[in-house]
C-alpha cells in the first residue's frame, strides 16, 4: 500500500536514508513524504504498528523486480531425458545409448532408462533386468540410480541423475 491507501493511525517511520523517525501519525508521515517528493509505501503490514518507509515507489517497484528476476535466473531446471532400449539391443547401439545418456546427466538432466517389451519379449523379462544393469555400470562413474528398475506395463524404467 502507498500513500492515501494506508489506513491505520500511526506507523513506524523509516526515512529516505534508512534511520529510524520512530512511531509517527500517520498524517505527519504523509506531509513528510510530500515534503521530500516521494511516496509512503506500508513495507511490513504486520508488524505492531506498521512499518512505513519514505521512498520512490517506482523506483522500490524496480528494485523488487530486478531482485525476482536475478533469483529466477540462478535457478536450474532440470529435465527428465528419456532413453528408450529394447530387449535385444546390440552392444554397439546400448554403447551408443550410454554415452548419449551421459551428455545428458553432465549437463545435470535426469535421465529415464525405458526398456520396451513388444509381443513375444514379455516372457523373457528376467533375462532383460541384466540389460539395464549393464546400461547402468557404463555410466557408473557419473551417474547414480534415484529409482530402480521397476516393471510398468510394457516397459522395465530406471531413473538415472548427476553423481553429486
Amino acid at each position: 500500500m502507498i500513500n492515501e491507501q494506508i489506513r491505520d493511525k500511526e506507523v513506524r517511520l523509516i526515512g529516505e536514508d534508512g534511520e529510524q523517525l520512530g512511531i509517527i501519525l500517520i498524517k505527519d508521515a504523509m506531509k513528510l513524504a510530500k515534503e521530500a517528493n516521494l511516496d509512503l509505501v506500508k513495507i511490513a503490514p504486520t508488524a505492531k504498528p506498521p512499518v512505513c518507509k519514505i521512498i520512490d515507489y517506482g523506483k522500490y517497484r524496480y528494485e523488487l523486480a530486478r531482485k525476482e528476476k536475478e533469483a529466477k535466473k540462478k535457478q536450474k531446471i532440470t529435465e527428465v531425458k528419456e532413453i528408450r532400449l529394447s530387449p535385444n539391443i546390440d552392444e554397439n547401439d546400448l554403447n551408443t545409448k550410454a554415452n548419449q545418456a551421459r551428455k545428458f546427466i553432465t549437463k545435470g538432466d535426469k535421465v529415464k532408462v525405458a526398456l520396451r517389451f513388444r509381443g513375444r519379449e514379455m516372457a523373457h523379462m528376467s533375462s532383460s533386468k541384466q540389460i539395464l544393469d549393464d546400461f547402468f555400470a557404463r555410466l557408473e562413474d557419473v551417474a547414480v540410480v534415484e529409482k530402480p528398475a521397476k516393471l510398468e506395463g510394457r516397459s522395465m524404467i530406471l531413473f538415472l541423475t548427476e553423481k553429486r
